[in-house]
């Protein structure tokens, strides 16, 4: 895909590909490729209690996409979550969202897969204080068994 555009960009008459060009290309192919958030179903349910449960679904589908987007502009496709985490952590603190949920956003957005960000395990030691709301107990310490 990405040598055809550069093959027809380079047809067109376009003189010098430089480095902001190719990145931009490179960029739209890659959302091109990426799937898109699960589309509704076709007719609306009979339930009206129902189909205002569908929207506020997709509305939360779709900013969760948009959300997993800005973690990809952060932490590229190529980085595990492991290394993800490292790049992810301070903006995941600056924007009120735990770190495991912005990498399992990342990985929704990279997938189209609805399941990703509700299937999602911490991955990091640092990542569950903040998925749990508590800090880690010592052994012997308040909490322990």
């Amino acid at each position: 895909m990405i040598t055809r555009r550069l093959a027809a960009l380079a047809h067109s008459g376009f003189q010098v590909l430089d480095e902001p060009t190719v990145r931009a290309m490179v960029r739209q192919a890659v959302r091109d490729v990426r799937a898109a958030p699960i589309p509704p179903p076709a007719g609306p349910p009979a339930d009206p209690a129902l189909a205002e449960l569908r929207r506020v679904v997709d509305d939360l589908a779709a900013t969760t996409h948009q959300l997993g987007e800005l973690m990809l502009e952060v932490a590229p496709a190529y980085l595990s979550d492991t290394a993800a985490a490292d790049l992810l952590a301070p903006l995941c603190e600056q924007i009120g969202e735990t770190l495991d949920n912005g990498l399992a956003t990342r990985r929704y957005a990279l997938s189209g897969d609805r399941r990703a960000p509700a299937r999602h395990h911490p991955v990091t030691r640092r990542s569950r204080p903040l998925l749990c709301g508590t800090q880690p107990v010592s052994p012997g310490g308040r909490g322990a068994l």
